[in-house]
């Protein structure tokens, strides 16, 4: 077989926390944001940048591999608050780790940033172009977060990290399913900063530097996207729900998370998520609940693991792995 699998996670989060609490002054509270967001608190930086918490997920994820730097062909980083617009915060992190026989490059499809990234890694090891692949998904949103608000509460900042490597062993990624419809990309958005709407001090005055959401196309698009590609990607690899052992979604919203389970009949048991401690940290938050299933031996041999992002664009996506 000529497949890829994942040979190492990692993941960082900042220290700094910032407690539901906090959010009373814009007009939300704690029983609210866990109730409909199953957001208890979340890590804020103070300082460190998105590829300071990219690099440190990428180190544990390459300790984890039992691989040096110098082992890696290529770093993938799916991330839509890079350090710069240019150059491609996966520069930073390459110059960072001292990968430097590693090709590098970003991925921007926001909270489905990870999946988009895992497959590119994917078809590079499959191709034979690469045998390592760094895939790390990192966002500070705190930067593109206007605080007086009361979507303030959603996103937190965090990185996580895998190594994809090639096997010829029954293992791997099986098969991804990929989508993107433009026409919703007004649904989720930052109005200023690209070359459409330049930054000025008038659009700094408007706060047009920060993301702007309609929450409640959010949801609907969520809800009803993620379910269809689940269950088209279940088809098409002539799986059955039942034989789902791990859902590792993207951490949208318990609400989200809940609805999609139960439309395509998984067990809510059987559905992985850390928002109650770390919120929407977009790409990172994939790769993070990875690492944290990874390092408490949870993932059995043989066992398939789902995998379910949706983000802005619309972009979404599913992939389905044996471990």
């Amino acid at each position: 077989m000529n497949n890829a699998f994942i040979k190492g996670t990692g993941s960082y989060a900042p220290e700094n926390v910032v407690k539901n609490d906090f959010f009373e002054s814009v007009g939300s509270n704690d029983a609210w944001i866990y109730k409909n967001l199953g957001i208890k608190e979340r890590r804020i930086s103070t300082g460190e940048t998105t590829s300071d918490l990219a690099t440190q997920a990428g180190k544990k994820a390459i300790e984890n591999a039992e691989l040096s730097v110098d082992d890696i062909d290529l770093i993938i980083l799916a991330t839509a608050t890079p350090d710069k617009l240019a150059p491609s915060c996966a520069c930073f992190v390459q110059e960072k780790l001292g990968a430097f026989n590693a090709v590098a490059f970003d991925i921007s499809a926001v909270c489905s940033g990870a999946v988009f990234a895992t497959a590119t890694a994917v078809q590079f090891i499959k191709s034979g172009m690469y045998k390592n692949v760094l895939v790390i998904g990192a966002d500070t949103f705190s930067n593109i977060t206007d605080w007086e608000r009361r979507d303030s509460v959603f996103f937190g900042d965090g990185a996580g990290a895998m190594v994809i490597s090639h096997t010829t062993e029954d293992k791997g990624f099986i098969d991804f399913l990929l989508h993107t419809d433009g026409r919703g990309k007004d649904c989720w958005n930052i109005p200023a900063g690209g070359s459409l709407t330049p930054t000025t001090t008038e659009t700094l005055d408007q706060g047009l530097q920060y993301f702007q959401m309609d929450g409640p196309a959010v949801y609907q698009t969520a809800v009803d996207v993620v379910p269809k590609s689940i269950n088209k990607i279940l088809k098409l690899n002539n799986l059955h729900i039942d034989q789902i052992d791990h859902l590792i979604p993207h951490q949208p919203s318990v609400r989200i998370l809940q609805s999609v389970a139960e439309t395509v009949g998984l067990p809510w048991e059987k559905v992985h998520t850390n928002m109650d401690r770390y919120a929407n940290t977009s790409g990172g938050t994939i790769p993070i609940m990875l690492d944290e299933v990874h390092r408490q031996g949870l993932f059995e041999k043989g066992q398939h693991v789902l995998f379910a992002a949706v983000g802005a664009g619309w972009t979404w996506g599913t992939a389905i792995y044996k471990w």
